[in-house]
């Protein structure tokens, strides 16, 4: 067994990309280049801003380049989930399972984020440690087209639209980063498959997880979509003081004579021709993305 003196890190990343193919044909999402970066690296980055942890990684669809990033990035482990995907939940009782203890944050291997993350964790451990404390914190932000979450005066969960609990409540989004005690992974079932199922479980035992409101505005973008992932690649130039508007070329794209290219990013494969003019674009290997 682990000792409790690192906080376990998961960043999931074994999911199947659908949305931006052909682009993730042979290449998984969370390794898709962000303009110096992939998001799985970004990731890491601010995970490692905590301070004293242990990366870890899932990895399902093309594992194997998940895997040797990992090793390059040094996590800890990457877990492969083969033959079948463990779903929202079922990582985190694997790596429970096999002895990890210290508590297990949770981000997402597919969104590009600011949030204070110290903060968050060293919240939910406050928390966590009161008498009765929630032993499950989730982060949200406010994303109307989504605000699923429903969050109680008490500032616990209240329901999931559409899924379970009440539908009254102040209105939130998951942001998919979240924090599970060592208490609480416990009582994960093995062989669950959702992790929304276990918060019910959770609630229904009158241990409802508590929702972290701070951060509602924060940078937050789902880069699983072309239009995400632009969205993505313009909130990383701002972040390195570049403009919005720049060429984004992958590094080894050679670019014909005369081709004039803003607001756009190129991926390795694009076919471009001399001359051409190239404005709110994705392109890469076999297909070209118009942005709006």
């Amino acid at each position: 067994m682990m000792e409790k003196d690192s906080l376990n890190v998961l960043i999931l990343a074994a999911g199947l990309g659908t949305r931006l193919r052909p682009l993730t044909n042979d290449m998984p999402k969370p390794l898709v280049p962000v303009v110096d970066a992939s998001i799985l690296d970004l990731q890491a980055r601010k995970a490692r801003a905590i301070g004293n942890i242990r990366l870890h990684a899932n990895a399902h669809y093309l594992a194997d380049q998940v895997v040797a990033a990992g090793e390059k990035l040094g996590f800890e482990k990457v877990w492969v989930e083969l033959p079948e995907i463990l779903g929202t939940a079922g990582p985190l009782k694997r790596i429970y399972n096999e002895g990890y203890r210290g508590g297990l944050l949770i981000m997402n291997g597919d969104a590009y984020c600011n949030f204070d993350l110290t903060a968050f964790v060293r919240n939910a451990q406050a928390l966590a440690a009161q008498p009765n404390g929630p032993q499950v914190a989730l982060l949200a932000v406010d994303f109307p087209k989504v605000n699923t979450f429903r969050v109680g005066a008490d500032g616990r969960l209240a329901g999931v639209v559409g899924r379970f609990g009440s539908e009254e409540g102040m209105p939130a989004t998951f942001s998919g980063v979240s924090w599970y005690s060592d208490e609480a992974l416990s009582r994960i079932r093995d062989g669950e498959f959702d992790i929304r199922e276990f918060w019910k479980q959770e609630m229904a035992a009158g241990r409802a997880p508590f929702v972290d409101m701070t951060q509602l505005h924060s940078i937050w973008i789902d880069m699983g979509s072309p239009e995400g992932l632009m969205a993505a690649v313009e909130a990383r130039l701002k972040e390195l003081g570049r403009n919005v508007n720049e060429a984004v070329v992958e590094p080894g794209v050679k670019l014909p004579a005369g081709v004039t290219i803003k607001h756009s990013v190129i991926y390795a494969g694009a076919d471009i021709q001399p001359g051409e003019k190239i404005e709110n674009e994705i392109r890469g290997r076999g297909f070209k993305w118009k942005i709006n």
